[in-house]
């Protein structure tokens, strides 16, 4: 295969194995529960104390699930994540508990959270004994965690629950523990990228910014571009293909424009374009069958075509001959003189008179002779084609040539001794095939790899009126003075899955150099492990803060507050309380109104 060919993976999940019971407690205190909520992925594992926390998360799944059909009549339950196999043949049936990033549909909330439980050994039924740290969306509507907070503390009786940001938990893992850091957070997921300005170790809510492109929109331009592309192909260019791409072929472009036009260049495209081989088969019908086998093909079709049509006159036969008995002994019974087993048998046949009966004696006679005579005329033909497709060969006496024809023969010898080479050299050429199977079904990806990761810089490439990741930076510095904004970009930060890209670090450093003053300094960092690391900082805040009254919501404050209810802490969102409009008081509403009739009544006297 050659260097710049790749084959898809079209990797398929297996099944997530059930866990054991994990650590219960450690001393006096439960061991947390660390779930990492995103709107792709799906993440739990436990905080473990001590100087070994644990491996990575132990599940890792999708988040997304199918019901089977059938499900209420005692068929397959719904399936989720991991479960799910591969994703393209359910992608009709897939169903999310999301709407952008945040979850609005608690059905399907509560099967990821059994999902979770039960694979890591905890038992859901009665109550999970173990406090949760869980993620949540940026600035996430009340409604949304006061849901979240109903169904932890109703349906699985959990005790406390700590809510964060994962982009904010990421950035915890990721700066030292013992100063309050400043800076700028980008965070670009599988929905949506934000801009989160940390002031002394608290988010800023009041100046963050999202934008609604993240991983999935990339992947759907990519799959669009690659569809009008190849027309072709376009059941074989699925969005899991397209993400794949994505993953492991697509890069950020430092200058969009200047790298554009290095693939103008044919030299540069054959160098750089990466062909994406699809699944063939190398059984072309047709292409390497000689005249006589596709005679003979023919010839079998046409066999088969005459056994099944010959099957269904015999099948016709049987059922007209049984009918025709049927009648023919209704005919007896009046032949006989049993009237009323004749009118009987009559009306059960749906007929009025012994003319009508008659008559259709006479037209199923008729027809079953006719298919006798047709299945005899089948036989025959079929009976000539075997006998003529094997012609008898005359025995031929030999014939001694003469002296004449030796003569003859020995005049055109040279003729054909020249001849006869350049006869046999096309037969052999005649073989081969028309064109290559393998280049028909290969993509090949130009300048896709930097067009479809770029729409979170330009969303006018896919028609969206948003501004990109550079305009959205430098609107939300400008609202701050500028020694603040010296104090942010020399802690800009890159987290989510959707800045791994190869290229997306120096392309920030680029935006940056082009908007800050003359000879400013920032500094640009990019996540360790930019998918993961929410997880972790997740988890290291749970261990932290695992005895910190003051972080954790209980079932009391739940009870007390509502369910929208937060604590706030380093990595959560800014707590607003509902505030609803005061309303009087009927009592206060009486009063002003005796108040206002009395004041008429008074009025109305001085009048008179």
């Amino acid at each position: 295969m050659e260097a710049n060919v790749f084959r898809f993976r079209d990797a398929r999940s297996a099944p997530d194995p059930v866990l054991e019971a994990g650590p219960v407690a450690f001393g006096s205190q439960p061991v947390p529960l660390v779930l990492d909520n995103g709107s792709f992925q799906a993440r739990a594992g436990w905080a473990c104390p001590g100087p070994d926390p644990g491996p990575e998360p132990r599940l890792q799944f999708r988040a997304v699930c199918a019901r089977g059909r059938g499900g209420a009549r005692g068929g397959p339950g719904p399936q989720v994540g991991n479960a799910l196999g591969s994703l393209e043949p359910l992608r009709w049936m897939l169903r999310s508990p999301f709407d952008r990033n945040v979850p609005v549909n608690l059905e399907l909330q509560e099967l990821l959270l059994d999902y979770s439980f039960q694979h890591l050994g905890v038992s859901s039924q009665g109550c999970v004994d173990h406090p949760i740290v869980l993620t949540e969306a940026v600035c996430n509507p009340l409604y949304s965690r006061q849901m979240m907070s109903e169904l932890l503390f109703e349906c699985y009786r959990i005790p406390k629950v700590a809510y964060g940001i994962d982009s904010l938990f990421s950035f915890y893992h990721n700066v030292p523990k013992n100063a309050l850091s400043s800076g700028l957070i980008i965070s670009s997921g599988y929905q949506c990228t934000h801009i989160l300005p940390v002031l002394e170790g608290r988010l800023d809510a009041k100046n963050c910014k999202r934008i609604n492109l993240g991983g999935s929109q990339a992947a759907g331009y990519l799959q669009r571009l690659l569809q009008l592309k190849y027309p072709g192909h376009l059941a074989a260019i699925t969005l899991s293909r397209m993400e794949e791409i994505l993953q492991e072929h697509s890069y950020i472009a430092e200058d969009y424009g200047a790298e554009l036009q290095k693939w103008q260049c044919p030299n540069y495209y054959e160098n750089n374009v990466h062909k994406m081989q699809l699944p063939f088969s190398s059984k072309l019908l047709g292409s390497t069958l000689t005249a006589e086998e596709k005679q003979e093909r023919r010839q079998q079709q046409l066999r088969r075509l005459q056994e099944l049509n010959a099957r269904r006159r015999e099948e016709k036969l049987q059922l007209d001959q049984e009918r025709l008995e049927r009648l023919l002994y209704v005919q007896e019974l009046l032949e006989e003189g049993q009237m009323d087993q004749f009118h009987k048998a009559l009306m059960e046949l749906n007929m009025d008179s012994p003319e009508e009966l008659q008559s259709y004696i006479q037209k199923l006679t008729l027809a079953v002779e006719q298919a006798k005579q047709k299945i005899l005329q089948a036989e025959a033909n079929l009976e000539v084609d075997v006998v003529d497709s094997k012609p008898e060969t005359p025995d031929l006496e030999p014939l001694e040539p003469t002296m004449e024809d030796v003569e003859n023969i020995s005049d055109f010898e040279p003729l054909f001794s020249e001849e006869t080479p350049e006869v046999e050299k096309p037969q052999v050429t005649t073989v081969q095939p028309v064109f290559n199977l393998a280049a028909y079904h290969q993509l090949s990806v130009g300048t896709e790899r930097i067009r479809a990761p770029e729409i979170i810089f330009q969303p006018s490439l896919i028609g969206e009126e948003q501004a990109g990741i550079a305009e959205t930076l430098h609107f939300v510095l400008d609202r701050y003075p500028k020694a603040i904004q010296d104090t942010l970009v020399q802690n800009v930060f890159l987290t989510g899955g959707n800045v791994m890209y190869p290229g997306m670090k120096a392309r920030v450093e680029k935006e940056l150099l082009e908007m800050r003053p003359f000879q400013s300094s920032f500094q640009v960092q990019l996540a360790s492990n930019p998918v993961l690391d929410a997880w972790y900082g997740a988890r290291d805040w749970a261990l932290d803060h695992l005895e910190d009254s003051g972080a954790w919501v209980t079932r009391k404050d739940y009870e007390e507050k509502g369910g929208e209810y937060l604590k706030e802490h380093c990595a959560s969102n800014t707590y607003v309380p509902i505030r609803l409009p005061k309303q009087a008081s009927r009592a206060s509403e009486t009063q002003t109104s005796g108040r206002g009739s009395g004041a008429s009544g008074s009025g109305a006297g001085d009048q008179a």
